[in-house]
């Protein structure tokens, strides 16, 4: 076989056919796993739910409703009810106030606003320090605590909460987080 002549004309053949079949391969790859990932996301999803509120029989993902935070943004109120009668609310909340960034985290709460449980979802903060707020000794001082008469704040800030040693910053992102899934509930009036 002869070899092909290295010209600008031939090289600008080869690199649009290497794309045009690049790009194809990337898109017929999207399309097969985009209901995999989607349907992924949405169990990961139902599973917080179900880590932060009683057991229920409805599907809260299909009741999804938005309450704005009055910080020109919305949260998700997941509301579970069992036989139709409410028995709690997941939130979807977050913070930028992390050490590393973001936090997102699924909190439950009973319709007067008690804490029911707090679910971690997703951060980058500090391994061994700052993801010490998924494990029990840190996220389960709030269960049972009603932020009207909690103050969700470390004991630095003069608050009841003990937080992560060496990692104060991210327990402080933490209580942020509650705090505003708390508020955006008790402002948008409960469903």
């Amino acid at each position: 076989m002869a070899k092909t002549e290295s010209t600008f004309r031939n090289m600008a053949l080869s690199l649009t056919l290497i794309a045009l079949v690049s790009s194809a391969l990337l898109g017929f790859v999207n399309e097969f796993t985009r209901e995999p990932i989607a349907l992924s996301n949405l169990n990961k999803k139902l599973n917080a739910i179900r880590q932060v509120v009683p057991e229920f029989t409805n599907n809260p993902n299909d009741e999804m409703y938005m309450l704005p935070t009055g910080e020109g943004d919305s949260l998700e109120i997941y509301p579970a009810k069992k036989d139709d009668v409410i028995v709690g609310y997941a939130v979807n909340t977050y913070t930028s106030r992390g050490f590393s960034g973001n936090i997102s985290l699924m909190a439950g709460f009973k319709a007067d606003g008690t804490i029911i449980n707090t679910s971690v979802l997703e951060h980058k903060e500090t391994p061994g320090l700052g993801t010490k707020m998924t494990e029990p000794g840190f996220k389960d001082q709030f269960i049972d605590k009603n932020p009207s008469e909690f103050e969700l704040k470390v004991k630095k800030d003069g608050g009841p909460v003990d937080a992560i040693t060496a990692a104060t910053i991210s327990s402080r992102a933490f209580c942020d987080a509650v705090q505003r899934a708390y508020n955006t509930l008790q402002k948008g009036g409960i469903k």
